[in-house]
């Protein structure tokens, strides 16, 4: 099946089985690429991003160059970056963990590789005996795909922080226990 998608045709049944690279970021050079990629049009739905968010998104490949946190990229194989997931251990350091963001490319959505990173990233946390794991989003309803994948990999929504990100734009905290 062949789809149209901003220009680009795409054939769904050769992009699934298409060879994809996970790795970490290793220079400076990706990290740029992925602030790049974070930026982008093809990155997030929503785009007005808030100031505290666009911060994250230029220092957090920066950070994982320095080993501060975990951050996981998938690049095609043009080398081009086209999804990125980030965690790090929180501030208490009793083995709890925040993932801060999953972006997928809106052209390679529904090949797998939210759930490639998922499982990267739930690996990479057993080996480090991570105790649990929070994440986050909007209450928004253009946010539903990024809950329905949390809940499909055994998130519980455990909070809600009214009028969060903006006004009328709550924050909904989900948890997982790992071990």
């Amino acid at each position: 099946m062949t789809t149209m998608r901003g220009g680009l045709t795409i054939d769904k049944s050769t992009a699934a089985t298409r060879d994809f690279t996970l790795g970490k970021v290793e220079t400076e050079q990706q990290a740029k690429r992925i602030v790049n990629f974070l930026f982008s049009r093809h990155s997030f739905d929503d785009a007005r991003h808030t100031p505290g968010e666009e911060a994250h998104f230029r220092e957090l490949p920066y950070r994982a160059l320095r080993n501060e946190i975990l951050m996981w990229v998938v690049y095609d194989q043009e080398g081009k970056v086209i999804a990125v997931s980030s965690a790090a251990e929180n501030e208490q350091r009793t083995g709890g963990y925040s993932w801060d963001y999953i972006v997928v490319h809106r052209d390679y959505r529904r090949f797998g590789l939210a759930t490639m990173l998922l499982e990267e990233m739930f690996a990479e946390l057993s080996r480090l005996r991570a105790r649990y794991l929070i994440t986050y989003t909007c209450g928004l309803p253009e946010y539903g795909p990024i809950r329905r994948l949390f809940e499909s990999h055994g998130f519980r929504l455990i909070g809600t922080c009214p009028d969060y990100y903006y006004e009328g734009e709550d924050r909904l905290i989900y948890s997982r226990k790992l071990v």
